[in-house]
C-alpha cells in the first residue's frame, strides 16, 4: 500500500509518500511545494496543482490523505487554504486517487498521541516511527508524512478488523 499525504500551504505544500509492505513502513519521498513569493496566488495555485499530478504520476500512489480545514480565526487565511485544498483536490480527482480527509487533532493524535502536539512533536516522533535519519526536515514535509501514516494506520487497522470477522 502506498500513500501520499498533504499538508496544503499556499507558501509551502508538504508532502510525503510512504509505503507499507510486509509490516514495514518506507518513506518513498517527502519535501515542500514552494512557489516563488512574488508570483500571483491562481499561478501559485496552478504550480500546486501541476506538482501534486506531477507526484501523482511519479509515484503511483494508491489513496491520498489530506489534511482538513481547521476553524480560522483569520477569513482570509482561511479562504487561501480552502482554495490551496482545492487545487490538490483537483490534482487527485484528475488522477482518479481516492482521497481520504483527516483533521489536525486526528493526525496529531494518530502519530503523538496526543492532539495538542507542537510541529516539532510531530516531527521527532515521524523521525522515530519511520526510522528517519536527524537531517533537517521541513515541519510542512513532516506533517505531510505525519498525514500519510494516520491514514496508512487507520487503513491497516480497518483492514485487520475485516480479516478478523471472517
Amino acid at each position: 500500500m502506498r500513500v501520499l499525504g498533504i499538508d496544503p500551504s499556499l507558501n509551502s505544500t508538504g508532502y510525503g509518500i510512504i509505503e507499507y509492505s510486509q509490516n514495514h513502513y518506507a518513506v518513498i519521498d517527502h519535501g515542500v511545494i514552494k512557489p516563488q513569493r512574488n508570483i500571483s496566488i491562481s499561478q501559485k495555485l496552478h504550480l500546486i496543482k501541476t506538482r501534486i499530478d506531477e507526484l501523482i504520476q511519479a509515484y503511483n500512489p494508491g489513496e491520498v490523505a489530506i489534511e482538513n480545514l481547521f476553524f480560522a480565526q483569520n477569513v482570509k487565511t482561511a479562504i487561501i487554504l480552502g482554495q490551496v485544498r482545492g487545487a490538490a483536490l483537483v490534482a487527485v480527482a484528475g488522477r482518479d486517487c481516492q482521497l481520504f480527509e483527516y483533521s489536525a487533532l486526528e493526525i496529531k493524535k494518530a502519530v503523538t498521541g496526543y492532539g495538542q502536539a507542537d510541529k516539532h512533536q510531530v516531527q521527532d516522533m515521524i523521525r522515530i516511527l519511520l526510522n528517519l535519519p536527524e537531517e533537517r526536515m521541513e515541519t510542512d514535509a513532516s506533517d505531510a508524512l505525519a498525514t500519510a501514516l494516520c491514514h496508512m494506520n487507520s487503513r491497516i487497522f480497518q483492514q485487520n478488523i475485516a480479516f478478523s470477522e471472517e
